[in-house]
């Protein structure tokens, strides 16, 4: 195996376990802060690799980085009208049974002296900081990356200029070929003296900033003279070009073809632009929603991972994938014929679109997620208020245990999914390249 590609594997876990441990701090330290007494904090799941104990927390890395966690006591509330520090024994239903072993299994942490450091009893607002700490890391880490990747290496851009891949002959798109052959028609580019390295300014006295400006004028033109102005060497230079129509994939969908439409020849250059500050925002404000669309979509996109882990049919590229997938598109990334910088880069964003939907995910308003969490302690800031308002009695905590028979039923569905992500990336995975 190309060492290359294992090094990519390593660098991406690497990668996302250091964004499993920052989201952790993100529960950690306003947890802390709050008077939480937190017993672990983990990175990963499964056996421990590794730990050691600092004050009242142990510290420590597990065996899977599929995850993490920090173990905070009195996660639920005793049933209401017990005492805090005891619970009742008998139930009257297997549900029921359920929740007062959850409830048993929270207290057994609370030691005398803890009545106010368990979660449960903090301030609502401290309790929505605690929960949203986890993924607001992960936003914070998504757009430092995209920051990186955008003013401090740029944004992969086409240029008008003339690529030394581009052909001097003629090969029509039917054709699977790329290398010219005797007999070949060659290119109106080719012609009239086009070189590797031209940058054009104008098409038939219009301006050319951009390749998509290039393409436009050019197609719209048709067959026929044209004038052509570019810049070689640093010098202005104009020359006469015969353009011919030709078929050609469309612009805006490359899988519909534009039929007989004006033809050079010639390919661009690709150069990465850097960008300001702003446009970061603009561009993760634009994943964030593809992101947040893809989750309404998840149960349909989880269909299409099962055909294609189990009836051959293609991954969609814009489908989920799993943390197997991702490492090995990482490694796919480093074994590549790229360039270092676009190594960089594509290593980079594949980090940062993890952080991402990581982040978007964990809001989701179900338990066992931040967002399930998140909700409760919302509800409950809107029934105190209203409580206040109307000037009646304080309620009681929001008593989360109540749901745990649709968490457990929502983890078991997570992992079952997680499972068929791990199947499809090991047997048909998503890959960058053909």
């Amino acid at each position: 195996m190309n060492w290359l590609y294992v090094a990519g594997i390593v660098v991406f876990l690497v990668g996302l376990m250091a964004s499993i441990a920052l989201h952790e701090i993100g529960h950690l330290v306003p947890a802390k802060l709050f008077g939480v007494r937190v017993t672990q904090y983990m990175v990963g799941f499964g056996a421990t690799a590794w730990s050691r104990r600092k004050g009242e927390t142990e510290y420590g890395i597990k065996w899977l980085p599929l995850g993490g966690y920090i173990r905070m006591i009195g996660m639920l509330p005793p049933r209401p009208g017990d005492d805090p520090g005891t619970v009742r024994s008998s139930s009257t239903g297997p549900w029921q049974g359920l929740i007062e072993t959850a409830r048993e299994a929270a207290q057994e942490e609370v030691r005398p002296g803890d009545e106010d450091r368990v979660f449960y009893r903090k301030k609502w607002w401290q309790k929505v900081i605690i929960m949203s700490g986890g993924p607001a890391m992960n936003f914070v880490l998504a757009f430092l990356l995209y920051a990186l990747l955008l003013v401090g290496i740029g944004l992969p851009g086409l240029k008008p200029i003339v690529s030394p891949d581009t052909n001097t002959c003629v090969i029509p798109i039917s054709e699977k070929r790329t290398e010219c052959r005797p007999g070949d028609q060659q290119t109106p580019a080719a012609k009239a003296g086009l070189k590797p390295g031209d940058q054009i300014v104008s098409f038939a006295g219009a301006k050319v900033t951009t390749w998509d400006d290039a393409t436009r004028l050019i197609r719209s033109h048709g067959a026929g003279p044209v004038e052509l102005g570019i810049v070689r060497d640093g010098k202005p230079v104009t020359l006469n070009v015969t353009l011919i129509a030709q078929d050609r994939p469309a612009i805006d969908d490359p899988k519909k073809i534009e039929k007989n439409v004006g033809f050079l020849g010639v390919l661009p250059t690709q150069v990465m632009e850097k960008q300001s500050l702003g446009v970061v925002i603009g561009y993760m404000g634009e994943l964030t929603g593809r992101v947040a669309g893809s989750l309404l979509n998840l149960p349909e996109k989880m269909v299409g991972v099962w055909n294609a882990a189990f009836s051959g049919h293609e991954r969609d590229p814009a489908g989920p994938v799993g943390v197997v997938g991702a490492g090995r598109m990482g490694g796919e990334i480093l074994a590549s014929d790229l360039s270092t910088e676009m190594k960089i880069f594509n290593v980079v964003n594949l980090l940062a679109g993890f952080n991402l939907a990581i982040g978007m995910f964990n809001l989701i308003p179900l338990l066992p997620l931040d967002g399930g969490h998140i909700a409760g302690g919302l509800w409950e800031g809107v029934k105190r208020a209203y409580a206040r308002i109307r000037r009646r009695p304080e309620p009681a905590y929001v008593d989360i245990a109540k749901v745990l028979p649709v968490t457990y039923a929502l983890a078991f569905v997570m992992i079952i999914m997680a499972g068929l992500l791990v199947y499809a990336d090991l047997f048909n995975p998503l890959k960058l390249t053909g």
